[in-house]
């Protein structure tokens, strides 16, 4: 019996002995962590409310509608694409432009866009690009000449006239009319027209100047002879008044001789 109880005894004493070193070995449990605080954002600005959306590309545009395959090639040749992207990040009038088709450039003279200059193909782009954003109603209000990314005055005209069903577009070369939106937002809008906008400054040369009047020449004063006592015109003048004192003499004689008679 005692045996049996000894062999308990040390099994239980073996068994704590195991249970201890296992204790020791395992790591301390970590303090509790308190719970994180998570910093809400800061709340947004008015300004940073109302950021515009992000920039539109007019070429994707134009490449999505289809029909201006010219005038996207004249809007990278001439650089002008990456001005209108500037303008409309930087802009707060927005943009209209009025955007020719294949066909419009079509009805040109053979080989028109290939006589420009570089510096003509960019400002022929520009005079169809205005500097504000018109909705199809404001044309109705606007005043004429409109102006564009090409300038003003006399050799850069546009005008619109706007009727209940179409708006008319004349440049004194050009004569067309709206044939629809292409894209429209409260920055940029796009319109279809089937001709290109022709400005004078390139598309009718400045008539000569005329030449200046030249004043009629002045006729030299006719030199009067001095008059000598040896020059012909002195002996005539001197005979004229000899044969004139004659007479004189011969009538006076006459008329004492005549007096002296009566009496």
């Amino acid at each position: 019996m005692k045996p049996q109880y000894f062999l308990s005894s040390f099994s239980i004493f073996l068994l704590f002995l195991h249970c201890t070193n296992t204790f020791a070995q395992s790591p301390a449990a970590a303090p509790a962590q308190p719970p994180a605080v998570v910093a809400s954002p800061p709340a947004a600005t008015p300004t940073q409310a109302a950021a515009p959306h992000g920039i539109t590309n007019v070429t994707k545009i134009l490449e999505k509608a289809g029909h201006f395959t010219i005038f996207i090639r004249l809007l990278r040749s001439t650089q002008e694409e990456n001005h209108l992207f500037s303008a409309l990040n930087d802009s707060s009038t927005g943009l209209t432009i009025f955007a020719p088709t294949d066909s419009a450039f079509s009805e040109l003279k053979s080989g028109t866009l290939n006589t420009l200059s570089d510096g003509d193909k960019s400002e022929l782009v520009k005079f169809h690009v205005v500097p504000t954003f018109l909705s199809t109603s404001q044309f109705q209000t606007v005043s004429n000449p409109l102006g564009t990314w090409a300038g003003t005055g006399n050799r850069l005209p546009l005008n619109v006239t706007s009727y209940p069903n179409s708006v008319n577009i004349t440049t004194g070369l050009t004569n067309t009319s709206l044939s629809g939106a292409v894209y429209t937002d409260n920055q940029l809008a796009i319109y279809k027209i089937e001709k290109v906008l022709l400005p004078k400054d390139i598309f009718a040369p400045n008539a000569p100047a005329p030449a200046p009047v030249k004043p009629a020449p002045e006729k030299p004063a006719k030199e009067v002879p001095e008059v000598t006592a040896e020059s012909p015109a002195a002996s005539v003048d001197i005979s004229s008044a000899l044969i004139f004192t004659h007479n004189l003499v011969v009538g006076s004689a006459g008329l004492l001789a005549s007096a002296m008679f009566s009496l």
